[in-house]
């Protein structure tokens, strides 16, 4: 019998999802554990892999349509199979299901007919419209829009007609050449436009969502030290010495297993709060925060007091590049119990670091800097400082507490040998 495949919660933090693109076309027999779409979440695109077993007999929405979870995507069942009864206008508002129910996959819920490769309130509208209205996915409109692109001057080729990423892409390198960037990933730049609008991702939403909320309900205060950063950058001089070409040692490595050592020295900021009880973490999972065009997403390094640095170094090469990709899995994005975001690189001397909750606190790195400092015998010479700044709940954390923490973290740091024992 044919049912209904609903959309699936891919990440921990998902709530809706872009259909990025169709991996199985209509007519396809599909096998458990088959990928037959690929989805862009709040925090990556992943694969919508079906543990039914089945033909592909329709899809129900087209590629960059966005889709709330649990939402009907496709009919699967047997070949030649009739699925007009499934294809019937949806029902009564009072006889639809419950927000519980709607975020369980939909088994054989009725659904609204797709009009021109679009589904839910988009069909009406597109029915509804003019004939001048092209029906073309938001990455689409927004490629067309920053290049000057009528949407009409496009044959779509996505599903129904729609015209869909590549459709735009061919037409500014008609004849192949250097790839477009995603409009997301450049910065905006002077024009003879006033102004010009840009959709948010689903990366973004869950961004503005979430930081948003941490930052008003959370109240957070702020201790920075001046770190001594010479012996640090001495040390991973004469790691790299001897290091192979694919085994270097960055800064970033070394501050997570700094942090990760402090972490289990310091506990009490090991910790998450839970609204009705606090709770210490046994096992140390630095998250670091990985920088993408269209935002950043925070992976997670586990047990990182118990890896060597050669090890999180090759871990946090893996896990940045495929961040990039957006190519991560969703246990690779959560279970963090203390996150890392370190602006070094760009050359910011200090930030400060809103908290990703319920962990509580963050850890802000800034730039290593070559500036005069008076050693211990009282002599100005050149030195490496670099500021590092703990944001921390104060539901958790106390101020002793936080000191406590930057101060052995501090003291690491200036003996950097202990990092590879």
């Amino acid at each position: 019998m044919a049912t209904i495949i609903g959309l699936p919660k891919l990440s921990p933090t998902m709530e809706e999802g872009v259909l990025a693109r169709w991996s199985k076309k209509e007519g396809d027999t599909i096998a458990p554990g088959e990928v037959i779409a690929e989805v862009e979440t709040d925090k990556a695109n992943m694969d919508f892999v079906l543990e039914e077993e089945g033909t592909l007999l329709k899809h129900l929405v087209a590629e960059g349509d966005t889709v709330k979870l649990g939402a009907p995507v496709a009919i699967l069942g047997k070949p030649g199979e009739d699925v007009t009864a499934l294809l019937e206008p949806a029902t009564p508002a009072a006889d639809r299901p419950s927000k519980a129910e709607a975020e369980e996959p939909m088994a054989s819920a009725p659904l609204e007919p797709r009009t021109k490769g679009t589904y839910g309130p988009s069909a009406h509208a597109a029915a509804a419209g003019t004939a001048a209205r092209v029906l073309a996915s938001p990455l689409a409109k927004t490629l067309a829009a920053e290049h000057g692109i009528d949407l009409r001057s496009l044959r779509g080729t996505g599903p129904g007609g729609r015209v869909v990423e590549r459709d735009v892409r061919a037409k500014v390198l008609p004849q192949g050449g250097t790839a477009i960037e995603p409009a997301f990933t450049s910065t905006p730049t002077s024009s003879d436009v006033e102004a010009s609008d840009r959709p948010l991702s689903q990366m973004r939403k869950t961004i503005a969502r979430r930081l948003v909320s941490a930052k008003q309900s959370v109240p957070h205060f702020y201790l920075t030290s001046d770190c001594d950063a010479a012996p640090l950058t001495a040390f991973r001089a004469a790691m790299n010495e001897i290091a192979a070409s694919d085994q270097k040692i960055s800064v970033g490595d070394l501050l997570v297993k700094a942090a990760a050592l402090t972490l289990r020295r310091v506990p009490e900021v090991n910790a998450s709060f839970l609204e009705d009880r606090i709770r210490f973490h046994g096992r140390v999972h630095v998250g670091v925060a990985v920088a993408l065009g269209d935002g950043l997403v925070t992976v997670a390094v586990r047990d990182a007091d118990r890896k060597g640095l050669a090890v999180i170094s090759k871990e946090m090469r893996d896990l940045a590049a495929r961040a990039r990709a957006r190519k991560l899995t969703p246990e690779e994005m959560a279970g963090s119990t203390f996150t890392l975001s370190n602006l070094g690189m760009y050359g910011i001397d200090h930030f400060q670091a809103i908290i990703n909750p319920p962990e509580a606190a963050i850890l802000a790195v800034g730039a290593v800097k070559r500036q005069p400092v008076v050693d211990a015998d009282g002599r100005v010479v050149a030195g490496q400082r670099m500021a590092l700044t703990l944001s921390c709940d104060h539901r958790v954390i106390d101020g002793a507490t936080g000191a406590r923490f930057l101060s052995e973290l501090t003291r690491l740091l200036s003996h950097p040998a202990g990092l590879a024992l």
